[in-house]
């Protein structure tokens, strides 16, 4: 039987101060703000295991660190006292609502005192190994679907690199390209539906509702803190795994959404044809991209956008309708497979999330064996 006591973080970790990089020389350390990893440099700060917390700015923000790196000035690191397992430790402050505890005005901070006082309730060395260790085996197996579906989406563009782009773009590039081929408007080969203003669609009494996907949602997901709008909404603006999604104002991003069953809010286009394949829009819109982070950059506002003639100014090169299906034979597999990827993705991440706070309350136990269990009323 596991025995549980209780500690003030201050007793376990010695919380130390980040410091600036700037005089640093580039290298191969990695140098960690609010944000994550910032640049790389030549020297570093802590070399064991450690915890990062957010000093400033998204206090939930936490990391784990497992090899020698530097933490900023708006970071702290942890030194973590023997007898206690650090990545056990990371969960469990991941479980906290750390802003909650936020001592500052304009912009959110916490203080070292505060975190000294935080009361923690930890099992035994055992447990914790354990626990660390199912969760992590969890943590392991999304990294690695991620680097997959990185290392794939790279295959894929490299080929339609080589088969559209031009030879003065450093590619090899169009080589088969003839008189058949056309040249259209990226509105031309794609619908750009944008979203819905979602607080004209509440929620309505006793009814569950949809989450709204906004802008912040492409980059974290669905959270606790999404909006929800009712589920009467035309069906063209719900969003499913595997559509592809693009913000047109801020920060101009592309992604095959994989959260769920959302809303699409305005500032979003969902991204369609019955034309084309997905692959081909997909990496046209990539392509232009920056292009339109240039058009936005130079609008005189708080939140930089493109306009729907910038979409029938990209210009496109489409083969005949033969070409693109012996293209499609090959790229599609990739796509396909990096749905299926980031589907299991999100399920992996549910299945943690869900454990998470079940595992470090002690309402689920991990057996020496590694199976997960919910605890007994004899335990």
């Amino acid at each position: 039987m596991s025995e549980w006591k209780e500690y003030k973080l201050g007793d376990v970790a010695e919380i130390k101060y980040g410091k600036d990089h700037k005089h640093l020389v580039n290298g191969d350390i990695p140098v960690y703000g609010s944000g994550g990893i910032m640049r790389y440099a030549d020297k570093a700060l802590y070399e064991s295991e450690s915890i990062l917390i957010p000093r400033k700015g998204t206090l939930s923000n936490l990391f784990y660190v497992n090899k020698p790196f530097w933490s900023v000035d708006t970071m702290f690191y942890t030194k973590i006292k023997s007898g206690f397992n650090v990545k056990y430790l990371y969960y469990y402050l991941k479980t906290l609502d750390l802003a909650s505890m936020n001592v500052g005005s304009a912009v959110p901070s916490l203080t070292k005192e505060v975190l000294d006082k935080i009361e923690i309730n930890l099992p035994d060395i055992s447990t914790q190994n354990r626990i660390a260790a199912s969760l992590s085996s969890l943590d392991d197996k999304i990294d690695l679907l991620q680097r997959q579906n990185k290392t794939l989406e790279q295959m894929a563009e490299t080929l339609f690199r080589q088969w559209f782009l031009p030879a003065s773009a450093g590619q090899a590039g169009v080589e088969e390209a003839d008189e058949s081929w056309e040249e259209k408007g990226l509105d031309e080969i794609a619908e750009f539906l944008n979203g819905l203003a979602c607080q004209n669609f509440p929620v309505k009494p006793n009814e569950v509702g949809l989450p709204v996907i906004k802008i912040k949602e492409m980059r974290t997901g669905i959270t606790e803190t999404s909006d929800i709008a009712t589920h009467e909404i035309p069906e063209k603006y719900i969003v499913e795994d595997g559509d592809m999604l693009f913000s047109w104002s801020g920060s101009l991003d592309v992604i095959l959404w994989s959260g769920g069953k959302g809303v699409l809010n305005q500032h979003l286009f969902k991204v369609t044809s019955t034309e084309f394949p997905q692959w081909f829009y997909y990496f046209w819109v990539k392509h232009h991209i920056l292009e339109f982070q240039g058009i936005a950059a130079d609008k005189a506002t708080t939140m930089g956008h493109i306009q729907r003639h910038h979409l029938s100014n990209a210009m496109v090169i489409v083969p005949p309708k033969n070409k693109l299906i012996e293209m499609d034979e090959t790229v599609n597999p990739v796509f396909q497979k990096i749905k299926s990827n980031t589907k299991q993705i999100r399920t992996l991440t549910q299945l943690r999330d869900t454990l998470l706070p079940k595992l470090m309350s002690g309402e689920v136990r991990v057996s020496n064996s590694g199976e997960v269990r919910v605890k007994t009323e004899k335990e």
